[in-house]
């Protein structure tokens, strides 16, 4: 369809927004290396899932045709290949960029053949003494066949001669090791360890001749389907998962990395042993694994990381909360929105920890999908039971690369007592939901929390999310129904406020466009807003498309993909969509129907994605307090003036940059770190009249004297 692009080549076009961060001179140093490090992180994640995926697909001769941009599996993959090559191409000029200030800096990876010869000595002896002992190479040969690499590990790879007989040898990168050295009296410069080895091989392959080395890489499949029907046959479901688990490091090779060059026999061989074609070998001037620079940044020297880095930021109190009264208490007289990381995550855990201990409290109920490590979330779910109360952990223990670490919460839940469930076959809980349920004068109350955002300290003060909090009591009857339909395995549960997918969510959402498209036809206001981290569902997308022909206004804030191209004639001219990359990580999700006048808001834990509606058990929650709909109202308002971060989607697929036009510069992210300093509250404790007296009677003393 004309409207519709791939999936997989929107997502590009994102990670090329990642990209450019690394590029702004604007944005500090340090920064820039992170993003680059983030892209290249988000690159390899999308080769092991989505290239995995598409691969599965084509051997599997199930050929078919993406049904948004019509084209094939093969020609998806042979597009995704050749777009990705000029990525690399990009980065490598980021980083070469990069590399020319950190060499004045004397921060940089120092080639080889640049060091003294006294440093270069000295490595050799360092190289002997710390690095041989731990090394593994092999040689390649009859009795030696060719070995597992492991995914993502980097090797050397070496042509050499035995006796004039030619041979393969290779060296693995211990994980283990020290990804640099620094170079002594040198600063801060260093030498990355993989050219440590490559430059002494010599010492390793001693009664061979080295004709030629290269750095390798290889990326492989890791889109691995837990929902396997053996599950059913498996006695414990956290074995099953783990056992699956183990699978990942060793499916097929999907992109084989090589750092600045390969002789054409060691690149036709290794091609031949990892059964890949040559479209998916990636020549890199980059070095191949820069998660190192992390590591790097934190270990210069602090003034160096103070000048070279963001401005260091405190998340603030909230408005609708008084830091000297108990949370829970002030949640109970009213609804509370949290934006982080504007304002602190703390503020729920302290109603967390209010909860683990306070004796009114009967239970506490929680989806979890990540975690922080270490968790204070986790640490107030044991306290609370350890305390008697009722814990009931929903853990998905499919979350991508996140597994392994909600096993292991999920056992340590289980030696406290809490109940733990692993939700539905085929359908991920992705939904982020806690209900708390306590005694009260009137009888039971519940408070229940949803958030758009996972229940992770460390995130929450870098990813853009909402978290709301209500005594609302229908609200809160949805949510005891919500977590009995959970424990009974039950999806079709009906909801009066919550939206709850895979049932109800995006009927709500269509609906709810269908409103606004008969709004449009009976010439009324007709407005639809939306702020998500993805949109690639077809059904949603035609019908927005259908409100933008009947000439409904939707502006969309997407952070990634959009399969949806905006600003057709005749077809999507209604719709703008925008997306901002910045200091924080725009992970919230609203959703907004109607002129603001009679305005419907929720805030969600699901993107417009088929897997989200469709796959997965997502909540929304409606938005009533006038205060709270406005500050979510504002929030948008404030992000469509960013003129710093914001790129305008065209509609060829590309993304542009928002024309100044004279006006102040304006960065939306940093505009809310200013705002959120004003936290001076709304809602204030009504006085009793005997507190008013005694209030009165202090004035009057205080007058007298």
């Amino acid at each position: 369809m004309t409207y519709m692009q791939n999936r997989e080549l929107s997502w590009l076009k994102f990670n090329q927004r990642v990209l450019e961060e690394a590029s702004d001179p604007n944005v500090p140093l340090f920064e820039r290396l992170k993003f680059l490090a983030i892209f290249s992180s988000n690159f390899d994640e999308f080769f092991m899932i989505r290239v995995g995926t598409l691969t599965d697909l084509y051997y599997s001769k199930h050929n078919g045709i993406d049904k948004r941009s019509g084209m094939s599996v093969s020609e998806q993959l042979h597009t995704i290949f050749a777009e990705s090559k000029k990525l690399y191409v990009l980065r490598d000029k980021v980083y070469k960029d990069l590399t020319k200030t950190m060499t004045d800096l004397r921060i940089a990876n120092v080639p080889w053949k640049d060091l003294s010869k006294k440093e270069k000595k000295y490595f050799q002896k360092y190289f002997k003494e710390m690095v041989l002992p731990i090394l593994s190479p092999q040689i390649m040969d009859f009795h030696h066949p060719f070995p597992h690499l492991v995914n993502r590990q980097l090797y050397i790879f070496v042509e050499l001669y035995e006796k004039d007989k030619k041979k393969h040898g290779i060296v693995p990168v211990p994980p283990f090791m020290d990804p640099f050295i620094p170079i002594a009296n040198s600063e801060n410069n260093f030498l990355l360890a993989e050219q440590l080895i490559a430059h002494n091989l010599n010492q390793i392959f001693t009664n061979s001749v080295i004709k030629s080395y290269s750095v390798i890489r290889v990326t492989r499949n890791a889109d691995i389907d837990i929902d396997d029907e053996r599950a059913k046959d498996d006695e414990d479901y956290l074995d099953f998962v783990k056992n699956t688990l183990k699978k990942r490091s060793r499916l097929a090779a999907l992109r084989l990395e090589v750092y600045r060059s390969i002789s054409d026999d060691l690149l036709n061989y290794l091609c031949q042993e990892l059964h890949i074609e040559k479209e998916q070998v990636f020549i890199s001037k980059t070095p191949l694994e820069i998660k190192f620079l992390f590591k790097l940044i934190d270990k210069t020297p602090k003034t160096m990381q103070e000048v070279l880095s963001y401005h260091p930021f405190q998340s603030q109190p909230s408005k609708y909360l008084n830091p000297d009264q108990s949370v829970i208490e002030q949640v109970l007289d009213h609804d509370v929105l949290l934006n982080y990381p504007y304002q602190t995550v703390d503020l729920f855990l302290k109603l967390l920890q209010e909860a683990s201990t306070d004796p009114n409290v009967l239970s506490i109920k929680i989806t979890i999908y990540r975690l922080a490590s270490p968790s204070r979330v986790l640490d107030y779910l044991i306290r609370a039971r350890e305390n008697g109360k009722e814990v009931t952990v929903l853990m998905e223990l499919r979350a991508r690369f996140d597994e392994d670490h909600n096993i292991q919460a999920s056992k340590w839940l289980e030696e406290a007592g809490c109940t733990v469930i692993y939700g539905f076959e085929h359908f991920k809980v992705h939904s982020k939901i806690c209900l708390i349920t306590l005694r009260s004068k009137k009888g039971l109350r519940t408070i229940t929390q949803v958030g758009t955002g996972n229940y992770n300290e460390k995130t929450a003060r870098q990813y853009t999310d909402f978290c709301f909090m209500s005594a609302n009591e229908q609200i809160g009857n949805d949510a005891i129904l919500f977590f009995q339909n959970m424990a009974l395995s039950n999806l079709e549960g009906q909801y009066q406020e919550l939206l709850v997918a895979p049932n109800h969510l995006k009927q709500v959402v269509i609906a709810q466009l269908d409103e606004q498209i008969e709004r449009a036809k009976q010439n009324e206001n007709a407005q639809a807003y939306f702020k998500i981290n993805s949109l690639s569902d077809i059904e949603i997308i035609r019908k927005l498309h259908e409100a933008s022909c009947a000439g409904v206004k939707i502006v969309m804030v997407i952070r990634g993909i959009c399969c949806l191209l905006p600003g057709l004639e005749n077809e999507t001219e209604n719709i703008e969509v925008y997306s901002i990359v910045g200091r924080f990580l725009e992970h919230s999700r609203i959703y907004m129907f109607g002129p603001k006048t009679n305005r419907k808001i929720y805030i969600a834990s699901a993107d417009l994605m088929t897997r989200n509606l469709d796959h997965r058990v997502e909540v929304a929650v409606p938005i009533y307090d006038s205060y709270l709909k406005e500050d979510i109202e504002q929030y948008f308002k404030d992000l469509l003036k960013d003129n710093v971060k914001r790129r305008r989607l065209r509609s060829d697929g590309n993304y542009e940059k928002i024309p100044n036009d004279g006006e102040d510069w304006f960065n939306s992210q940093e505009y809310e770190l200013e705002k959120a300093k004003d936290h001076s509250l709304i809602y204030k404790k009504q006085e009793t009249q005997f507190q008013k007296w005694i209030h009165y009677i202090q004035k009057k003393k205080v007058g007298k004297s």
